[in-house]
């Protein structure tokens, strides 16, 4: 394949697969992770197409930025695909298409997406743990309010709902009846 020629590693693998015999000439030329696939027998052509085998599955081999590019949108902004987990996505990855580092560059893509980014981010504060809250010196210092709604309307006014306010210091409760809106 012409697209193998643009890059040098792939062009000797695709020569070694070729010859279907070992090339120490060639092997001495190759860098890893090609020489380490290549050792392992993960490497084979189909079609003339160089594939690698990973665990369970082929995927073939991709070396055109272009290409790469197309593949890791595929397999995770397309609407079908909706942006899925690092997890998932990783394994559409590695059943379609193996490169050099693509793990790396795969994490790094994902880690980058701004829709995903968007959706994973914690609004607000984040809690902490619980603080101790020092008692109050004087009456009104320190007040907690609670809010009980769904009760059933009653009085002139069909209230259905009450805040209380408790004073710390003096332990004082105010029940204010109030109409949930």
């Amino acid at each position: 394949m012409k697209i193998y020629a643009k890059d040098k590693q792939c062009a000797i693998l695709l020569q070694l697969l070729q010859q279907k015999c070992r090339s120490p000439e060639l092997e001495s030329q190759l860098e890893e992770p090609w020489l380490r696939a290549y050792k392992d027998n993960k490497c084979f052509l189909i079609h003339g197409l160089i594939h690698c085998r990973e665990k369970h599955t082929s995927a073939f081999t991709v070396i055109d930025r272009d290409h790469i590019s197309i593949i890791l949108q595929e397999c995770h902004d397309c609407p079908y695909m909706g942006h899925m987990s690092e997890d998932r996505t990783k394994e559409r990855v590695a059943s379609t298409a193996w490169w050099p580092k693509w793990e790396q560059e795969f994490s790094e893509y994902i880690n980058t997406c701004e829709i995903c980014q968007k959706a994973n981010r914690k609004h607000g504060e984040k809690y902490g743990l619980l603080q101790h809250i020092e008692e109050p010196k004087q009456p009104l210092e320190t007040i907690n309010m609670e809010w009980v709604t769904g009760i059933v309307p009653g009085g002139k006014e069909n209230f259905n709902a009450y805040l209380f306010i408790a004073d710390s210091y003096s332990k004082i409760l105010w029940c204010l009846p109030c109409h949930k809106k």
